[in-house]
């Protein structure tokens, strides 16, 4: 018997609506294949010479390899070594031998003062303009965009790194350390302009911020707010100037936010933040709106940061609202017979990607909406430790229905609904995070605890916890 089989319980009732009993054994067992399968994924991704993780693997005429990466494919190919030592697919021998060739390499990628560019070529190692773009290794960095969020999630695959390998641990903290996350930071006068405290979108190398704003925190992009608190590189205000909602004179966003003012004093700086804690409504479910509506927009965070203990009247109480908000309206309202609006390859071998989403959970719904015709089965992996129940018999029905969508490293990237025609490709931010899901719906949260013995991650704990959403 194995420690993850050992460690498994009984589905606990009391207290819990049925689709937030926990997994059984037999349910964990049949996650616990999936993850072996998904982990082979991994090793059939990383570039033999340079370790770094490819793009995507396609099968059935879609494009077979994609030979570029970015900071958060880096970031997350991290994770995934720690998963599969987590769950005992590798040893830790061999997880701390790829760990270091990883490094390894990321420490001679280019960079801009600390920051990853946006793309390398997974063959070379150089940088690049884009997928399948030129050779830009050796080139004036100027006017290059660095990406905020994605900067963010490279930086959690070393924060995963350092907790999990001590002896890799100076040197995945010296390439942290050599990034400074304030200058994604707006500090302009928040008397005169309502983005002033938010974070950029990303940075022009040498010449400045972009030109957009992250105004919603509801989102992926949220991970960057959690380190520049974490590592003091942004003042907490980037937590309360940021909206739960969009201000109520923006009258092309989806719906008008209902919710009240709320006065918090910032847990760094004790300065007093007012803040409108605003909820959308969809299906008879209230919730905290994201920007268009995506299961990972919403959920990918607590992947590593543990907002479900954390946050129990604020993003934790909000990641299970938000899926069971788009279970429903997925079911109930699109009438599909599975869910998981999440951005993913198209359903079809063409290669393409697009941004899928619950168009009654969008802050753009009027502006400029997300598609509605393709359910990604990481979608259901992510709801895995907030809806367990509903998450695994979602799994199930995508397996039963489109039988297809289960192939050689476990579940292809994206399905229509309606035709059941397949996207036979495999991503590696969308296994990583499949990868992850199961990690911490197996080992009792693994990864977030991981995560939670960092003192980067440490630090957002009091914000998490003293919020109250105008969730009932």
């Amino acid at each position: 018997m194995t420690p993850l089989i050992a460690s498994a319980a009984p589905a606990r009732t009391t207290g819990a609506t049925p689709q937030q009993k926990e997994l059984t054994i037999a349910q964990k067992l049949e996650l616990y294949n999936i993850a072996r399968r998904t982990w082979q994924f991994f090793d059939a991704d990383a570039d033999p010479v340079t370790h770094l993780p490819m793009d995507n693997i396609g099968f059935n005429g879609a494009p077979a390899k994609g030979t570029y990466t970015s900071p958060t494919n880096i970031g997350v190919a991290f994770w995934s070594i720690v998963s599969a030592k987590d769950l005992g697919l590798i040893n830790r021998v061999d997880a701390l031998k790829r760990a270091n060739a990883l490094l390894t390499e990321v420490e001679k990628l280019s960079k801009w003062h600390g920051f990853l560019f946006s793309w390398y070529d997974t063959t070379t190692g150089h940088r690049i303009s884009g997928p399948g773009g030129t050779d830009q290794e050796g080139q004036p960095a100027t006017g290059a965009f660095i990406s905020t969020v994605d900067s963010a999630w490279y930086a959690t695959g070393l924060i995963a790194t350092r907790q999990v390998f001590p002896t890799l641990a100076p040197r995945a903290t010296a390439l942290l350390n050599a990034m400074n996350f304030g200058i994604f930071y707006d500090n302009g006068d928040q008397n005169q302009s309502n983005t002033a405290g938010q974070m950029y979108g990303g940075y022009n190398a040498d010449q400045g911020p972009a030109n957009f704003h992250y105004g919603v925190l509801n989102a992926e992009t949220r991970i960057a707010a959690y380190i520049g608190i974490g590592t003091h590189s942004m003042p907490g205000d980037v937590w309360w100037r940021t909206w739960r909602t969009l201000p109520a004179d923006f009258t092309w966003q989806g719906q008008t936010p209902q919710g009240y003012n709320a006065t918090y004093n910032d847990p760094q700086s004790g300065k007093p933040f007012t803040v409108f804690e605003g909820h959308y409504s969809t299906n008879g479910i209230n919730f905290v709106p994201s920007w268009g509506g995506s299961m990972f927009e919403g959920l990918m965070n607590n992947l590593v940061i543990p907002e479900t203990s954390w946050g129990p009247h604020s993003f934790g109480l909000n990641d299970r609202l938000y899926a069971q908000a788009q279970q429903a309206y997925s079911t109930q309202t699109l009438n599909y017979p599975v869910w998981g609006l999440s951005p993913a390859s198209t359903p079809d071998d063409t290669g393409n990607y697009d941004a899928y989403g619950a168009r009654n959970m969008a802050s753009n719904k009027t502006c400029c909406p997300y598609d509605e015709t393709a359910v990604t089965p990481h979608a259901s992996f992510l709801a895995l430790t907030v809806t367990p129940q509903k998450a695994f018999e979602n799994i199930q029905q995508l397996r039963s229905r489109y039988p297809g969508i289960y192939g050689p490293y476990g579940f292809y990237d994206s399905v229509n609904p309606t035709t059941g025609q397949i996207g036979h490709r495999y991503l590696v931010l969308d296994q990583a995070m499949i990868f992850a899901a199961l990690d911490n719906a197996l080992l009792d949260n693994q990864m977030q605890r991981h995560f939670a013995a960092d003192p980067v991650i440490a630090a957002v704990h009091p914000y998490l916890s003293q919020e109250n959403f105008s969730l009932p």
